[in-house]
């Protein structure tokens, strides 16, 4: 069946972050709250989506990070107790009830051998217990706006705002593990084979959701999911940054774009290619296409140790906007077309940043906005990062005057980037982007 091929070339999967790796977490967590401190980390909520149907629950990164939780519900809470630090965890107790209509619960006895965790108590039991351990706390952490329930016992106990934890746990979570590399690379090539399934299988006629079916069946084939929505756009669609109504039919003679990423315990990878639907670039297409790719070429190049954040933004952007004034789209000087902050004429049509940073989130702590960090964060071995330029010719804009032949061109070109000493390591290399391999491989079922 179709996805044997990926089967095969995926090896063996990487097992879950173990618990020593958690616990040193925990511990390096601890070494930054002041003695007489209590820390909680909540779940994300439950989404209803329609009447009594829920989305699917996703659990909260930063509490998968400290204790792998991944369940409903839970709360993590840090506190010392006898001079050592300890994790508590509220989670909800055994009800066979409940659990008939709605799957099995660990309970108290079983997330406590099950996960890194000191202490287990009754989540029904939450706001008489964490009322007493708040009282009379000097620092409490918390993160508001998640959970209802936590938020009144906080609010109760304390007269002021607590404090976020999240600025001492972005930073945690910036460098990455062996682990966590081992489980990114592994989410890359599943995304990557899963992009080369819809570049096989793709034709003129099919539907937008046809690619993303493929797609996001080779996810659920291997027990993964999308790590965020996929965006599949043909023709004038791919000129939209985030469209996702994935309705459209692919005509012959049009580009699609494709954003499409998996994760793997967590851990997302994220991949743009654009391909010609019918197996071969108009001379027009090719042109955008190779300006995109060099840049993006360019923007990997610069993802050394040592160099500032906007570094990769910098090459992207200088090498696109150049190409724009060779091509004649823009009619300017180069400085004019890159603008003070790289804000120039450019940016009519490559909109956004070259790329954000990668984890437990598709767009992951710890980056912002190229040139926004101030001080500005450096490159360090351990970061895994997204490159992405882009060109956009929408034919339904009426702020852009273009030449027709560019007109409802969009291409994206997406890799995931480790950064090491040594240099950049693409993880997501086995997804093709050379025009030579893509046209080739388009159709070729």
């Amino acid at each position: 069946m179709m996805y044997e091929r990926v089967t095969s070339a995926l090896g063996n999967r990487p097992k879950e972050i173990g618990h020593p790796e958690m616990r040193k977490r925990q511990h390096d967590f601890y070494s930054e709250l002041p003695t007489d401190s209590v820390a909680i980390i909540t779940n994300n909520p439950s989404g209803i989506r329609s009447a009594d149907v829920q989305h699917r629950h996703r659990f909260n990164s930063y509490l998968h990070y400290l204790t792998g939780w991944s369940e409903e519900d839970g709360v993590a809470v840090f506190h010392q107790s006898a001079g050592d630090w300890k994790c508590r965890l509220y989670v909800r107790p055994r009800d066979v009830k409940m659990e008939t209509w709605t799957g099995r619960r660990p309970g108290l006895e079983g997330a406590l051998s099950g996960w890194p965790v000191d202490e287990t108590v009754s989540r029904g039991d939450i706001t008489d217990n964490l009322s007493k351990l708040l009282d009379g706390v000097e620092n409490v952490y918390h993160i508001h706006g998640l959970d209802g329930n936590v938020d009144e016992i906080v609010d109760s106990v304390l007269h002021e705002k607590p404090i976020d934890p999240r600025a001492i746990l972005d930073e945690m979570r910036v460098l990455k593990s062996g682990s966590e590399v081992e489980l990114m690379q592994y989410a890359a090539d599943l995304a990557a084979y899963a992009h080369v399934e819809a570049m096989r299988e793709c034709k003129s006629g099919m539907g937008e959701w046809h690619m993303q079916s493929i797609i996001e069946g080779c996810f659920l084939f291997h027990e993964s999911e999308w790590s965020y929505p996929s965006i599949v756009g043909s023709g004038d669609n791919a000129t939209i940054l985030h469209y996702n109504e994935n309705n459209d039919i692919m005509k012959d003679g049009d580009l699609v774009l494709i954003d499409a990423g998996c994760e793997i315990d967590g851990y997302a990878s994220d991949i743009t290619r654009t391909f010609p639907i019918n197996g071969k670039f108009t001379d027009a297409q090719r042109t955008i296409y190779e300006l995109v790719l060099k840049a993006q070429l360019a923007g990997i190049e610069a993802c050394q140790a040592g160099s500032p954040w906007s570094a990769m933004h910098d090459a992207t952007s200088r090498v696109l906007a150049q190409g724009l004034i060779d091509l004649g789209i823009l009619d300017c000087t180069f400085e004019e077309s890159l603008g003070d902050d790289f804000d120039g004429l450019y940016r009519q049509f490559f909109m956004h940043g070259t790329g954000h940073f990668l984890g437990l989130d598709v767009h992951d702590v710890g980056g912002g906005r190229q040139g926004d960090d101030k001080p500005e964060r450096v490159l360090t071995p351990g970061m895994v990062l997204t490159i992405e330029p882009g060109l956009y010719f929408g034919a339904w804009r009426e702020d852009i005057d273009i030449n027709p032949k560019w007109a409802g061109i969009g291409v994206r070109i997406e890799d995931d980037i480790l950064i090491t000493e040594s240099g950049p390591v693409v993880l997501t290399a086995k997804c093709p982007k050379e025009i030579t391999e893509i046209e080739a491989l388009v159709g070729s079922n």
